[in-house]
């Protein structure tokens, strides 16, 4: 008897009670034809508002389950979790907001049937977002593809399909600093890209205010190059060599000339351009220094106050994961 396969649908909520019932209505719609078992697992990442309450409506429908952290840890560990709890021999991982069709899903399957391993969601488009977030997004995914040793797809979010042996791949890695779609890209396997349009919100607002995007960033760029710190080895020598030619020049001006300029002026223009080198180089080091006291601390990757409709061995009041 032919076993139908399990496909797993990863959901990180945070704050969105306005558009957690539609997100849920769509992706059953838009996969009841699939001839496929399927489970839905949400992870609800500290919200705030009463995204647990529409949470609660949902887990009477037995294809759902709810992972319920005990704080707000961040949307790439939330991610990270659903992985983790994923049984699927396919696991898809879609945000709430509806931003990125659920409807693409089943284009997806389609790749991995053929023997892609890896589907990701490529965007053409970008609805509803502003002109600068367009820009610093196209700017990110090229500057991080060009500093990095793995090639990392331009355009990608974390919407995409991942086979199995990927996600037990994905479970394997230790870092806390994770940068999902980069980690991915590193494990490598099979992949390929479906090009679709990214929608507006369907409502409330976005979960990415720059301050995240920056740290999301930063997270991506640090955990996947050294070249910032070649950077902050060029600047010291770039400056050091400037410096020892205007020594050597102001040397040169007070042997054969009467025209040195008594003052303060020029010393405290250098000093200030030195001192705000050595600044950058100094938070440049301080960066990939933290992500090192991070990594020592060895604390879970996640704490879980509440497991819902999973294996009854796995429903416990406290929780720690990694």
């Amino acid at each position: 008897m032919k076993t139908r396969k399990l496909l797993s649908v990863v959901v990180p909520v945070y704050n969105e009670q306005e558009v957690i019932t539609e997100t849920y209505r769509r992706l059953k719609a838009s996969l009841s034809n699939l001839d496929m078992d399927i489970e839905y697992i949400f992870i609800n990442d500290g919200s705030t508002d009463n995204t647990y309450l529409k949470l609660n409506e949902l887990i009477v429908n037995t294809d759902v389950k709810l992972i319920n952290f005990s704080r707000n840890f961040g949307h790439q560990i939330a991610i990270s979790a659903g992985m983790d709890y994923a049984k699927g021999d396919a696991v898809v991982v879609i945000d709430a907001d509806l931003q990125d069709p659920p409807e693409i899903i089943s284009e997806m399957i389609e790749k991995w049937k053929e023997g892609y391993e890896v589907v990701y969601g490529k965007r053409l488009h970008r609805e509803g977002e502003t002109l600068f977030k367009k820009l610093t997004a196209k700017l990110f995914y090229r500057v991080i593809d060009n500093i990095t040793d793995i090639k990392l797809p331009v355009d990608v979010g974390d919407f995409r399909l991942i086979d199995k042996k990927v996600c037990d791949s994905m479970k394997s890695l230790p870092e806390r600093a994770r940068y999902v779609r980069g980690l991915v890209s590193w494990v490598g396997f099979n992949q390929t890209s479906i090009e679709y349009k990214r929608e507006k919100r369907f409502a409330g607002k976005t979960k990415y205010p720059l301050r995240k995007m920056i740290k999301l960033a930063t997270d991506g760029i640090i955990s996947f190059s050294y070249r910032p710190l070649k950077l902050a080895t060029f600047l010291g020598m770039t400056v050091s060599a400037l410096s020892f030619i205007y020594l050597i020049a102001i040397l040169l001006q007070k042997i054969f000339t009467n025209s040195t300029v008594e003052g303060w002026a020029s010393t405290m223009v250098v000093s200030l351009f030195l001192n705000g080198v050595m600044l950058v180089v100094i938070g440049i080091m301080g960066e990939y220094v933290g992500r090192i006291y991070e990594e020592v601390k060895s604390r879970p990757l996640y704490v879980i106050g509440e497991l819902i409709n999973f294996d009854e061995g796995n429903n416990t009041n406290e929780y720690t994961k990694r």
